[in-house]
């Protein structure tokens, strides 16, 4: 397996840690203050700050999971994996670090960084598809 599809499938694992994550932080807030566990919104507005933060941490990665996976299979399926392969590992690790800044902070330090973060991978996604467009 090449560093596109390798990448792919740490961005869904970074996912689905994260929803383990998730999930246990609610568990814990369960027993912790008694809230039902069938309660919780899931936007995650009904609790802490931190429990919020990971919420949205999880949500990003679920929402910009698909467009990296449509653009890393496409190569994939095009016989073009050496256009993603280049900057595949960089953005997992953006990824990564997004995800860790944001459920860190939201001081507008933190947002920053996290916004350049994203910027970053976005960026890497459109260069992969200008690259396999042109």
């Amino acid at each position: 397996m090449g560093p596109s599809l390798v990448a792919l499938c740490g961005f869904a694992a970074w996912t689905i840690l994260l929803v383990f994550t998730l999930a246990n932080y609610r568990v814990l807030t369960t027993v912790r203050t008694g809230k039902a566990i069938n309660s919780f919104a899931p936007d995650g507005s009904d609790v802490d700050p931190l429990g919020s933060r990971l919420t949205r941490a999880h949500l990003n990665c679920v929402e910009f999971l698909p467009v990296v996976g449509a653009v890393i299979l496409s190569a994939a399926v095009a016989g073009k994996a050496d256009v993603t392969d280049g900057l595949a590992m960089p953005l997992l690790c953006a990824r990564f670090a997004q995800s860790l800044v944001h459920i860190a902070s939201t001081a507008v330090p933190f947002v920053l960084i996290r916004a350049t973060l994203f910027v970053v991978q976005v960026t890497i996604v459109a260069i992969w598809i200008w690259r396999l467009l042109a």
